[in-house]
């Protein structure tokens, strides 16, 4: 008997079974036996070799203890991450062991931003939105979750913009503030806010879920709400008030007087006709207005800007006298005559019956706008703004008169006829 043959197990005899697919009872009777001891035991020992020593009944009784030490800030253990990608003021590393990759505030990198493939030694600070929270080991940051509550007033500073708002940090914490709630009013450019510190109130805290939210709208509200009070009782009408176009409409504009918002309509922005707001005031404007009237009961103010400029009216009757032939240009039309300008914003009014000698039907069958024409002054009433003209009676006196005295001295009478004492007049033979 060979040395081989010695390893092989006593056998029974093969059954007759000659053709037929070999028994797998057999094989775990014989020989699967102790091969599956084996691996129960290699596989205890790698489990014993990965727990090191631990009692695993022990660590599952522990993981809910743990995963609420987390939550509640406790201190994670220290890695070393590698750079993978630098978005604007984020730093993204790739750590071992996760399944996500972490992200880095560039603040915590004083001595300048670090390069792709750098090794960082970082710290897990939370989750959000599928990416690990990271601190850079040395950085000057501490994150204490007790440092924010609900309505607490804070300073924030704006570390990035996003689609939905600002990125911003709050004594060390990773905060968010929404678009909307970063002024009074629509924000369209957010990349001016990057790099500034703002006071803001804490809106929204969850230390388990790593969740800061900050609105500096509510802070300017408030504070507006405490400037209402003390604007409204400064105002009267007649004043002159400095204020900011906030908001421009097709009939005027919305004035904040700081704190109390005032419409300025179309009408009151200057003394020549107006077709755009835009055309005199844009959003953003700084605008001395006056303060023409006021409604504390309803909370509104009429304001006003032309009343800061001379009006030509003040001096209108000085330079058009009745009877005299002035010139203009037609400005607009009406079933009832036609308005000729005859300066920025001083308009007269042609009659349809002073228009032509002949009876007329439609203005525009005698003048066009924006035609030159020269009128006569029929009245000038200041008072209320009124200029009264006439087309006819400026033509009949540019027509010239005939000078009579020169008719007279033309004029040759015919010589008389001579006397013929023959004739009888009115006799006849009988």
């Amino acid at each position: 008997m060979s040395d081989n043959d010695q390893d092989k197990p006593d056998l029974p005899p093969p059954a007759d079974n000659a053709g037929k697919v070999p028994s797998l009872d057999s094989q775990q009777r014989y020989g699967g036996g102790r091969r599956r001891a084996q691996l129960d035991d290699d596989i205890e020992r790698e489990l014993q070799e990965a727990l090191g020593g631990q009692n695993i009944d022990q660590m599952l009784a522990e993981e809910p203890q743990r995963r609420k030490q987390d939550a509640a800030g406790a201190t994670p253990g220290k890695l070393k991450g590698r750079v993978i990608s630098i978005h604007g003021q984020d730093v993204f590393l790739a750590v071992p062991g996760g399944r996500s990759q972490g992200v880095l505030p560039m603040q915590q990198f004083p001595e300048g931003p670090p390069k792709v493939g750098d090794e960082i030694e970082v710290t897990i600070e939370g989750a959000s939105e599928g990416s690990l929270l990271l601190s850079r080991k040395g950085a000057a940051q501490q994150v204490d979750w007790n440092s924010v509550a609900v309505g607490m007033t804070v300073e924030a500073r704006v570390t990035a913009t996003n689609k939905g708002g600002l990125s911003v940090e709050v004594n060390g914490i990773r905060g968010f503030m929404p678009v909307s709630q970063i002024d009074l009013y629509r924000v369209e450019d957010m990349e001016q806010y990057v790099n500034q510190k703002l006071l803001c109130m804490v809106a929204e805290v969850d230390p388990s879920e790593r969740n800061l939210v900050v609105s500096r709208r509510a802070l300017l509200e408030k504070e507006r709400e405490e400037l209402q009070a003390k604007v409204w009782a400064e105002l009267a009408e007649g004043q002159i008030r400095q204020g900011i176009v906030r908001s421009v409409r097709d009939f005027g504009a919305f004035v904040d007087l700081g704190g109390v918002d005032g419409l300025l309509p179309i009408s009151q922005l200057s003394w020549s006709r107006v077709n755009k707001v835009e055309d005199v005031v844009k959003v953003g404007d700084a605008v001395k207005v006056v303060v023409l009237k006021l409604d504390r009961d309803a909370k509104k103010v009429s304001l006003g800007l032309k009343q800061l400029s001379a009006s030509p009216w003040d001096t209108i009757q000085e330079k058009y006298i009745p009877g005299h032939v002035v010139k203009g240009k037609v400005s607009r039309l009406a079933d009832f005559g036609a308005f000729v300008e005859l300066e920025p914003a001083v308009e007269g009014l042609i009659h349809i019956s002073e228009l032509a000698p002949q009876r007329v039907i439609r203005a525009k069958d005698v003048v066009q706008v924006g035609q030159e024409v020269s009128v006569l002054v029929l009245s000038v009433d200041s008072n209320n703004r009124r200029i009264s003209l006439s087309l006819k009676g400026a033509l009949a006196k540019a027509a010239p008169a005939p000078d009579e005295a020169e008719e007279e001295e033309d004029y040759t009478p015919p010589p008389p006829l001579p006397f013929n004492p023959n004739l009888k007049g009115g006799l006849g033979k009988r």
